[in-house]
């Protein structure tokens, strides 16, 4: 992922559809891919209302789509819509566990074509890993793709009407899931909502029904040490190690990409120019959304005066999240005694960032200022607390608080 035009939060997905939706019918159909539970059943709801008569919504895992002859009933209801409201739409909810999915849509767009029947298509589903494999396989010069991606602190504050920063601290504690947040001061129900409706979902019918997954358990394994490892490189030779029931070096990379694949884990690459190096070099993991590392960890949230370690590993997953959830190509760079935090391309520029919400001395930006100095395309930042700007600017380096960061990216950095 290196821009962020498609990358985008709830409401830049419902403006950006209803402008594609305004075009000329048929138009290419839409996929729209994200994570569990951060609106896309919503937003294809309030396409639908907004669309009137104009639109036909089908859930694919709804009871109906488990009988026979749900397909070509939905196909017949559709032309008939199209035939009375011209440029109608179908909004198929969850396409990718009907089966064969992307032909079906494939041989009903050709015949939409054929037949110059005016009607756009818009499919969701949780896993890009199944949405993406299946359209580059059938369709092919036929789609678009547009991700929905975890919320931003500024969608949070939004949303709920809280002051941006007040988001920035709940995110990292709580995450952004918009249904479980509500429930933040109810610890029980709050984990209870995201075991049940997000983790259990993803891992335990998700993945097992779009790959091949022969080691479900191992899955889960992997998946919880990733969860508990927040901004932590780890080789994939320690993962092993640190697993109960340990699998082939093959098996966890395979697990790790689904993951990644699902929304809920990213292993990042190490930087550099050589391809083979980035491929050897052990991946820096950093869960999706904090709500993970919260639900997954027996101690709980961290708090920032009374565990503050703890606090700045769980801030640098957030602030790393929340750059490849916005559609920036993230990696880390580690070379002895050197290291770097991330390094991000894209849209917002190229930076390399270093993560420091409690006090430090200048010095401890050697390794910030030494990446730089290699590669001078890049600008240092250091994202942090108040107690942080002093010794970053004295070091000529720009800082920013950790917070504004959550809310608006590395814009808000410019000098």
């Amino acid at each position: 992922m290196t821009d962020n035009t498609f990358h985008l939060d709830y409401l830049g997905c419902r403006d950006l559809l209803a402008k594609r939706l305004a075009e000329p019918a048929p138009g290419r159909i839409q996929l729209l891919a994200g994570p569990r539970q951060v609106g896309k059943t919503t937003l294809l709801l309030e396409l639908a209302e907004r669309l009137g008569p104009r639109a036909i919504y089908a859930a694919a895992d709804s009871p109906e789509a488990t009988l026979p002859g749900f397909w070509e009933r939905l196909i017949v209801r559709t032309e008939e819509a199209a035939t009375a409201h011209p440029g109608a739409v179908l909004l198929l909810d969850e396409a990718h566990l009907l089966s064969n999915w992307a032909a079906r849509l494939k041989g009903a767009w050709d015949g939409f074509r054929r037949r110059r029947t005016r009607i756009h298509v818009v499919a969701s589903g949780s896993s890009a890993l199944h949405l993406v494999t299946g359209s580059r396989e059938s369709l092919a010069g036929r789609f678009e793709r547009v991700t929905l991606t975890h919320w931003s602190a500024a969608s949070l504050a939004s949303a709920f009407r809280i002051a941006p920063r007040r988001a920035s601290e709940l995110l990292v504690r709580f995450g952004s899931y918009p249904g479980a947040f509500p429930l933040r001061d109810d610890r029980a129900r709050w984990s209870a909502y995201v075991r049940d409706a997000i983790v259990e979902p993803a891992i335990g019918r998700d993945l097992l029904a779009l790959a091949a997954v022969r080691r479900p358990a191992l899955l889960r394994q992997v998946f919880g040490l990733a969860a508990s490892s927040p901004a932590r490189t780890l080789s994939l030779q320690k993962i092993q190690g640190q697993l109960q029931d340990p699998g082939a070096l093959e098996t966890i990379q395979h697990y790790l990409a689904l993951l990644e694949e699902a929304f809920l884990v990213v292993g990042l690459q190490k930087y550099s120019t050589q391809a083979a190096r980035r491929r050897a070099a052990p991946p820096k993991l950093v869960t999706l959304n904090n709500a993970l590392l919260a639900v997954m960890d027996p101690q709980g949230s961290p708090d920032q005066k009374g565990d503050s370690a703890r606090f700045d590993a769980w801030v640098e997953n957030a602030c790393l999240a929340h750059a490849w959830n916005s559609g920036q190509r993230v990696s880390s760079w580690r070379e002895e005694p050197h290291e770097v935090d991330g390094i991000i391309e894209g849209s917002w520029g190229n930076w390399a960032i270093e993560v420091k919400t409690g006090p430090f001395r200048a010095s401890e930006l050697a390794g910030l200022l030494e990446f730089v100095r290699r590669h001078p395309r890049f600008k240092p930042l250091v994202v942090g607390g108040a107690e942080g700007r002093a010794p970053a600017e004295r070091a000529g380096v720009t800082w920013i608080d950790w917070r504004d960061f959550l809310v608006g990216g590395v814009a808000s950095s410019a000098p």
